[in-house]
């Protein structure tokens, strides 16, 4: 629909109202689509100064807070892309009166209080007149579906919708409800929507144990010492300035010992729903917004990051409680370690309030450290073209698709206040820093940032990490029950073991699987059981192995430290060890990748059930070869030395242990090698380890039999190696060379019948 074709459906309007208003009132109905006309190609002019492209603008909705706020602030109003006056021109036959309606209904809710004076009512004798046409789309029967229903319906928003629709049904669809303990003006979500639908209750605990989305591990860290917090609040409450003062005074001692011995650290809710008191319940935000808690924070982060990113492939967020706080650490975590790829996403609007001077600041700063550091040019008023470069490149989309093979373009670190904790969807992203205080009213909040870091990705990727760092003892309470309330007081499978847990699961299935090889007989696992219910035993044992010791790597487990201090709730510290190294583990590996062997057809014949992909893929070409040289040249020197028979006997038998990391297959040539060595047949070069000689016995071996079976044939060498090279023989058929020597077979069986 062009310009013209529209001002014709609009007099055609017009003349509908002919026989309901008075000719004079023409004008005014025509002024009023021109004025509208008007203040939404203003709001198209604005945004395209700040860098919005034609194609951005279907993304103009009202859900997008931040775009609609700096609209109201520089315009005194906002039209989302549906009611602009361009989109009416492309919606042909489907533009009805109703269109009108409610964008004018949606024009003066969104109008600034500041800007009232100037908006407020300017559409009313448009909309008296539509109203004359008769039914509009407030008297027909609509259902409105809202997605998200938890977060937009109530404000201001909910009470001009049901005015306007006043025979609509509304269906919400939320994971966060809106329930008693955390209601927004008095009003939950079933106050709204009515109350859930029987049936319907799919929630975040069943997403987890039906594997759609990941568990979390959740690690509150404290930034001070308990005993000095309890101190300090004993102290104030018992209103002396040390201890010494305290002793002799019964009341006194009363209070302080009160608040030192049996007031815990985190606040808990009572019976009736009352926060009751705690040591964290005593301190002001003042106690965090300080350099030395902001310095632990990032000591925390800093001393982490390689294990929880792995390092570098996954991404984090650092929430913070204020934007002044974000801009602090921002430069905090920048002057330490240049190394980090960090920016921060906030509302970059300065508001004209205390400290927007600093703000504008260190906006200022992140976008030029940001164009720095990525090659790229944004500016504050692009910020937010910046917004979405940050957005895109931190889930590695559209521009930045298959990022993770450029390193250099990769954000490890993004620094939020608010902005990109709900709705925003990364699976790259599985660290979540929490320097910021939910309450229990804000339990949704909880959930909502938790699930950004658990969407499910590899299996490098267990589970989301989320480390708190404010008010931690409470937070962890807050957390809980924020969980227990939305998975129906069924919050199981919704926190990961720790790693105590998970090095207490690895030490179970290790003796498991020690029991199973030693009951077939099999000392060091050098092979595998011949029964194949053993077979399937085993898979699914080193299976589970392997599945907790994924999310112990992230926790802090490294294969050179087996013994672990772990500290227990009420303080107490525990020693747990890991009863197996690296080294078994990965012969446990080969073992587990000997369950598929190769099948008649050059494929592979699954021996076992349930073979994991992950498991077949993990390297075992590193396995300790350090080690089995170390011995095998010592066994060597032993001979040569003429060593004492029971040692090198003992030697032996330690080179034979080492042998277990090898296929069964390379196990063979490396017992041929020893023979050699022992009947003076090889004299060992001490440039070479025994995978090379190994690799040399393979060869000559493979070449035997390829001279063996050519001579029989009386054929050429080369025309008959697709038989004896693994996977080769599809390659070289196209040519014809396997066909040949089959049909040169084929004639010499049947010669004695010619």
């Amino acid at each position: 629909m062009n310009k013209q074709q529209l001002a014709s459906r609009i007099w055609e309007s017009a003349n509908k109202m002919r026989s309901k208003i008075e000719a004079n009132e023409y004008k005014d109905y025509i002024l009023g689509f021109i004025f509208y006309k008007f203040l939404s190609d203003r709001e198209v002019d604005f945004l395209k100064k700040n860098d919005w492209e034609e194609e951005d603008f279907v993304e103009l909705v009202e859900e997008d807070t931040e775009t609609v706020n700096q609209c109201r602030r520089s315009l005194g109003y906002f039209i989302s892309y549906k009611n602009l006056f361009s989109t009416w021109l492309g919606m042909g036959k489907n533009f009805d009166v109703s269109n009108v309606t409610d964008a004018l209904s949606a024009f003066d809710r969104l109008i600034n209080e500041s800007h009232k004076n100037v908006f407020d009512g300017i559409f009313d004798t448009l909309q008296t007149g539509l109203s004359k046409l008769g039914e509009t789309s407030n008297a027909k029967r609509i259902v409105f579906i809202v997605d998200e229903c938890h977060r937009s319906v109530f404000g201001e928003m909910l009470s001009t919708i049901k005015h306007t629709f006043p025979r609509a049904i509304f269906i919400g669809f939320s994971g966060t409800p809106i329930l008693e303990i955390n209601k927004k003006k008095d009003t939950t979500t079933a106050d709204v929507f009515g109350n859930e639908l029987e049936g319907t209750r799919y929630t975040v605990a069943d997403g987890m144990r039906d594997g759609n989305v990941l568990g979390f591990d959740t690690i509150p860290q404290p930034t001070y010492k308990d005993k000095n917090l309890r101190l300090a609040i004993a102290l104030d409450k018992a209103k002396v300035r040390s201890e010494a003062e305290v002793f002799g005074n019964p009341a006194k001692e009363a209070i302080y010992n009160h608040w030192m011995n049996e007031v815990p650290m985190g606040a808990e809710l009572g019976d009736n729903g009352e926060v009751l008191e705690s040591i964290e319940g005593q301190l002001t935000d003042a106690q965090y917004d300080r350099e030395q808690h902001r310095k632990a924070v990032v000591d925390d982060i800093l001393e982490n990051w390689i294990s929880q990113s792995h390092n570098g492939k996954f991404h984090a967020m650092l929430a913070t409680s204020s934007i002044p706080e974000a801009i602090q650490y921002y430069k905090e975590i920048r002057s330490r370690n240049r190394g980090l790829k960090i920016t921060a996403v906030f509302d970059p609007h300065d508001g004209n309030h205390e400290g927007s001077i600093e703000k504008i600041d260190g906006i200022k700063e992140i976008l030029e450290d940001y164009n720095h550091d990525f090659s790229v040019r944004f500016n504050i008023p692009g910020y937010a073209a910046f917004k979405r470069d940050v957005c895109a490149r931190l889930a590695h989309k559209d521009a930045y698709v298959a990022i993770e093979n450029e390193p250099e373009k990769c954000l490890d670190i993004l620094i939020v206040v608010d902005q990109m904790l709900t709705g925003y969807d990364s699976k790259w992203l599985n660290t979540l820093y929490m320097d910021k205080f939910y309450k229990w009213s804000n339990i949704e909040m909880i959930i909502q940032a938790f699930s950004r870091t658990n969407r499910v990705f590899t299996e490098d990727k267990p589970h989301g990490i989320i480390r708190y760092y404010r008010r931690p003892y409470t937070m962890k309470n807050v957390v809980e029950y924020a969980f227990e309330q939305y998975s129906g007081n069924k919050p199981y499978g919704i926190f990961v073991p720790k790693l105590k847990e998970n090095l207490e699961s690895m030490n179970r299935c290790f003796e498991e699987i020690k029991t199973l090889f030693e009951s077939a007989g099999i000392s060091d696992f050098y092979k595998l059981p011949d029964e194949k219910a053993e077979k399937q035993k085993f898979s699914k044992l080193f299976r589970e192995l392997n599945k907790h010791l994924e999310p112990a790597k992230v926790q802090g487990f490294v294969w050179k430290q087996t013994s672990y201090e772990i500290e227990q709730p009420g303080g107490v510290k525990e020693i747990v060890c890991l009863e197996f190294d690296q080294q078994t583990f990965e012969i446990l590996l080969a073992r587990y990748k000997e369950l598929r062997r190769p099948g008649p057809d050059g494929g592979c014949e699954e021996e076992a059930c349930d073979i994991e992909p992950y498991l077949m893929a993990l390297s075992t070409e590193k396995i300790d070869s350090d080690y089995m040289d170390s011995r095998f040249k010592k066994y060597v020197k032993m001979l040569n030395e003429n060593a004492d028979e029971e040692t090198i006997h003992n030697m032996l038998n330690e080179l034979h242990r080492s042998f277990a990391s090898l296929t069964q297959e390379e196990q063979k040539f490396a017992n041929i090698l020893l023979k050699d060595i022992q009947n003076h047949e090889l004299i060992v070069s001490e440039d070479k380890s025994v995978r090379d000689y190994i690799v040399e016995y393979q060869i000559r071996a493979k070449s035997d039999q390829i001279h063996n079976f050519a001579s029989r044939l009386g054929m050429v060498v080369s025309k008959t190696t697709c038989f004896f090279v693994p996977k080769f023989n599809k390659n070289l058929d196209f040519m014809g060379e396997c066909g040949s020597v089959k049909y040169f077979v084929f004639l010499k069986k049947m010669a004695p019948f010619w």
